[in-house]
């Protein structure tokens, strides 16, 4: 099983990468924001228990996060791997998902950072605030603040796994597929 956590800022075009990634190498997509919404529509036990804290306006904790991973990964015995989105945030979660990880026998082999300049950032989101609808889009300093917030967030992360010298930057400016290019060979290098 081969696990990756993709990281990139907000307009780093992850998510246009991250459908790359799956439909080439058949990882299964874990995203936390779909998994909470998927586990409290199906009125799990850890969906309600979630649902319990949020309607509370609380952060769900991460035991209950880790939970509903632990359940994706037995879920899906037959995937060929993972790719993490928006999971782990902070070092504690990086810890606990490690721990879940080895439990199930399988690891992270890699954490590809997609680096974008804040400059190109800004541009492409207000772009896509033309189109996408959202409002957090549209504002520059909201854009600048959100960019802020996800580097001091992440940097936490990935100095975390740097420690294991799993992390790979990519440089995320350019056409979408010499982005999908230079992230494939890091993923084909450790695959071989």
């Amino acid at each position: 099983m081969f696990n990756i956590i993709l990281f990139g800022p907000p307009g780093s075009g992850k998510g246009t990468q991250s459908e790359n990634l799956i439909a080439s190498y058949g990882l299964k997509h874990l995203s936390t924001g779909d998994l909470l919404r998927s586990e409290i529509a199906n009125q799990t036990p850890l969906g309600l228990e979630a649902k319990r804290f949020m309607d509370q306006g609380q952060l769900v904790p991460d035991e209950v996060v880790i939970g509903m991973i632990s359940s994706a990964l037995d879920n899906n015995p037959a995937a060929k791997g993972f790719l993490f989105d928006g999971f782990p945030r902070t070092e504690a979660q990086s810890i606990a998902l490690d721990k879940l990880l080895a439990l199930k026998e399988t690891e992270i082999n890699l954490v590809l950072a997609l680096e974008v300049s804040e400059e190109e950032l800004v541009k492409r989101l207000l772009n896509r605030g033309l189109t996408s609808g959202r409002s957090d889009d549209t504002n520059e300093t909201v854009i600048r603040a959100r960019i802020n917030e996800y580097e001091q967030k992440t940097t936490v992360v990935a100095n975390y796994y740097a420690g294991f010298d799993k992390v790979v930057k990519i440089k995320g400016e350019g056409t979408v597929e010499e982005i999908f290019s230079s992230l494939r060979s890091e993923i084909d290098k450790r695959l071989s």
